[in-house]
């Protein structure tokens, strides 16, 4: 290793890092390792100041391996490497040591103890940086056309806006006709749209675009492949496509044995009043509206976030038939976000509609006799019951995963959340992603979102899906698996262990390097030390712990 000649570039974070870790003397120690030909300290390493002198500092000290001592590599390590690759340091020859959650923020307390962590880390990265060897990234071309699973709105929407791109699409429907959920609901809150404004434009221009074909009536019985190049059997057709987005929607959940529901007549969920209102105008003497039933509850924790608005549109309604109608809210909190929502509410107010607030430990009980005659409530901010007459009970209940998720879960190897839906890849870096490549998640079928939510998120998911498909092809980042044909023997553990399903076994494992995620699973399973993982390798992990000694 005599022309190794490693820089090291310790960061102060303002006081993120600095603060807390003395860190020109992390520096000064850095000088001291074996093979650094160069260390010093930034102010912020991920300015464009601090960018430009790390590749000044490559070409003055001809360094031909670089270490960040800094913060998160979750969202700096591409920059960095990207800067080493400019200064002409191949980008697989730096290191990433974090010194700000891994040391400064754990220990803010022990200023002295983080300080002499802190050298400890970067000896450990120097040592790992040494035996760090050049990548080259594969590329995988991507076919120009996508899976769009479900025809509600938020397909229907990614679906066109793909299609209008000029990427050939296939869109599944499970059901009979296109348009979704949106089909049953009668006016879209707060702006007390018709709905079949919205659907039925976006069905006619799917059904009339050439580029668009729609598989109804279907389900996807199998999906093989990688990004770029996945197959899907819809029905008897094998079809070919680069990319797939997931707009399942949700279902609603229907509350039987709550509140009287299927026993009194005149116990309704929202989606049925929705119905109703749809056949005629709706005309009561007394209505109760009951908001959260079987959501925010132990057995399903989550706000469903679009029942308040849905309760405070159709108490509108009702109150629009019958303005003498006693129309009652009962809730537990109101969600109405937005000055738009909000202003709904102030109307809803102003025309007479009244809102009582309850809790958990005191629910609302419906009686009567064959129908609904009135609701006993517990007003929690006056701590006593109140009788409501009702001729009319209507129970807000949330969207709920859809009962298919499980299924299209295991076709995909897409994650669910604990209750139900589809889980991104990261909430804000990406929520329209799944940890698979060239899977992508919208509308309904992530989480409970209203209409602009949803077309919102759809169009972020054709966006996202259009960009490899645009680029014609995909790098794959050189940290995957690979396997040493002289030490595998054809066991099998590795794609038996491959979450991602990348590795296939020919003579000996081969390994798919634009599938591979890089996880390690197969590396730590592997009974032979076969399997090696690119920039993780058994020789530079354990010189790491050598020198942490």
């Amino acid at each position: 290793m005599s022309d190794v000649r490693v820089g090291v570039f310790v960061c102060h974070c303002g006081s993120n890092i600095g603060g807390v870790v003395d860190v020109p003397a992390v520096a000064a120690y850095g000088r001291t390792l074996p093979h650094v030909a160069y260390a010093g300290t930034n102010l912020y390493s991920c300015s464009e100041e601090g960018l430009s002198s790390l590749k000044q500092s490559i070409r003055d000290h001809d360094l031909n391996r670089v270490v960040v001592a800094s913060c998160t590599p979750r969202t700096h390590e591409t920059l960095f490497r990207n800067a080493c690759e400019e200064a002409g340091v191949n980008r697989y020859l730096f290191e990433f040591v974090n010194i700000r959650e891994h040391c400064s923020w754990i220990h803010s307390k022990a200023q002295e103890a983080a300080t002499e962590k802190a050298k400890r880390l970067v000896r450990m990265g120097v040592a790992k940086a040494c035996l760090l060897e050049p990548q080259t990234e594969a590329e995988s071309p991507v076919i120009p056309a996508a899976l769009v699973l479900g025809g509600g709105l938020a397909g229907l929407t990614a679906a066109l806006n793909l299609a209008r791109q000029g990427f050939q699409i296939h869109l599944v429907e499970k059901e009979a006709r296109l348009g979704g959920r949106l089909l049953a609901i009668d006016r879209l809150s707060p702006t007390d749209t018709d709905p079949a404004l919205v659907i039925d434009r976006l069905i006619r221009a799917v059904d009339e675009h050439p580029r668009v074909t729609v598989h109804l009536g279907a389900t996807v019985l199998d999906v093989g492949g990688y990004i770029g190049n996945f197959r899907a059997l819809v029905g008897e057709r094998e079809i070919e496509v680069g990319t797939i987005i997931v707009a399942t929607g949700a279902s609603v959940l229907q509350p039987t044995g709550q509140y009287a529901y299927g026993e009194l007549e005149n116990v309704v969920t929202q989606l049925e009043l929705e119905r109703r209102f749809k056949e005629a105008p709706v005309e009561v003497e007394g209505a109760v509206l009951i908001n959260c039933v079987g959501a925010r509850t132990p057995e399903r924790p989550y706000c469903s976030r679009v029942c308040c608005m849905t309760s405070l549109k159709n108490a509108l309604r009702l109150k629009e038939a019958n303005p003498q109608a006693r129309v009652f809210i009962l809730h537990r909190d109101l969600f109405t976000p937005g000055v738009e929502a909000e202003r709904y509410y102030k109307k809803a107010m102003a025309a007479g509609v009244r809102f009582l607030r309850y809790d958990l430990a005191h629910p609302p009980h419906v009686m009567g006799n064959g129908r609904a005659e009135f609701v006993v409530v517990r007003d929690a901010l006056r701590g006593q019951d109140v009788t409501l007459p009702a001729d009319l009970v209507v129970l807000s209940t949330p969207l709920v995963a859809g009962e298919e998720n499980v299924a299209t879960s295991r076709l995909l190897k897409a994650p669910l959340g604990e209750s139900g839906f589809f889980l991104e890849a990261h909430v804000k870096l990406r929520p329209v992603e799944f940890a698979t490549d060239g899977i992508f998640l919208c509308g309904t079928a992530r989480w409970p979102a209203d209409v602009s939510e949803t077309v919102t998120q759809a169009g972020a998911a054709a966006v996202k899906a259009a960009i490899p498909m645009r680029a014609g092809a995909v790098t794959a980042e050189a940290i995957g698996a690979f396997s040493d044909p002289e030490r595998c023997t054809a066991c099998g553990t590795c794609v038996g262990t491959c979450p991602y399903g990348a590795i296939e076994m020919r003579d000996t494992s081969f390994v798919n390097v634009v599938s591979c995620k890089g996880c390690g699973c197969c590396v730590a399973a592997c009974p032979n030390g076969a399997m090696q993982q690119r920039g993780f390798t058994d020789e530079q992990e354990l010189r790491m712990l050598e020198v942490c000694a």
